[in-house]
């Protein structure tokens, strides 16, 4: 597993630009998402190209009316003295992203009988998509009702696997599921805020482990918030970290 690096996780969009120094990745099938439209940088910056990428960004996102800056940095290199104090000076949001992977037979977990894991089908879609909306309106209408098409189109991509948990019958979490030939990601995970800690994202795992049990099982965490915690307990393997910094302007 020692192989698995952030190229293996999916990044959405279209890569427009690229050289030796970064990669400049667009989607205008959903410019309202921010993971999709963004600049990774291939190696540390200097503060002054880091500038020059800067402007760039925002004369191309101001031509497609988007208001977000968003910049991804090396793996498992820190942001220089120099670019984090421009970076605060400029009021951006600066965090990380922590990659995980797990062997399914070391996944750690209990059986929770409240709880069924269901693949979404035609049948169920439309429960699927209502739960994502209303998830997805705290990021604000546009982005929940773009988000809708997508979903759609991935539903019909065989590469993707999208699960609907219900807890007694209330549908109240899922994720979705990127399976590559050695590998199956795992995206998009939630659980409705009410029904959290009742083993409802276990048990989405667990159906991941179970079906997928041949595959490494990979995912990212926010590595300032708490279900990093609820990994490593369930036997996960830290494999690496990676900043990125969001700015979003004319609020």
């Amino acid at each position: 597993m020692s192989n698995i690096t952030f190229d293996h996780i999916e990044k959405i969009g279209h890569v427009i630009y690229e050289d030796e120094v970064c990669q400049h990745v667009h989607y205008p099938e959903m410019l309202s998402r921010y993971d999709s439209n963004f600049i990774l940088f291939k190696t540390m910056p200097s503060l002054m190209a880091f500038k020059e990428s800067e402007r760039m960004l925002r004369s191309f996102h101001q031509k497609h009316n988007q208001m977000h800056l968003k910049f991804i940095f090396p793996s498992n290199e820190k942001i220089s003295a120099d670019i984090l104090n421009y970076l605060t000076e400029e009021n951006y949001d600066i965090g990380f992203l922590e990659l995980y992977t797990i062997e399914p037979s070391q996944f750690a977990t209990s059986v929770h009988r409240h709880v069924d894991v269901q693949p979404v089908t035609e049948e169920n879609l439309e429960v699927f998509l209502k739960l994502q909306y209303e998830e997805d309106l705290k990021y604000g209408e546009t982005f929940a009702t773009e988000k809708q098409a997508l979903l759609q189109r991935r539903f019909h991509d065989s590469h993707k696997h999208q699960l609907l948990a219900y807890y007694d019958g209330i549908p109240v979490g899922s994720t979705e599921l990127i399976e590559e030939d050695t590998t199956v990601e795992i995206d998009n995970l939630f659980v409705l805020e009410a029904f959290q800690r009742k083993g409802i994202g276990t048990q989405l795992q667990q159906y991941v482990m179970q079906k997928f049990h041949h595959k490494i099982v990979i995912l990212v965490a926010d590595g300032e918030d708490t279900p990093r915690d609820m990994y490593q307990k369930q036997n996960y393997v830290y494999q690496g970290f990676q900043y990125e910094v969001l700015k979003v302007e004319g609020d």
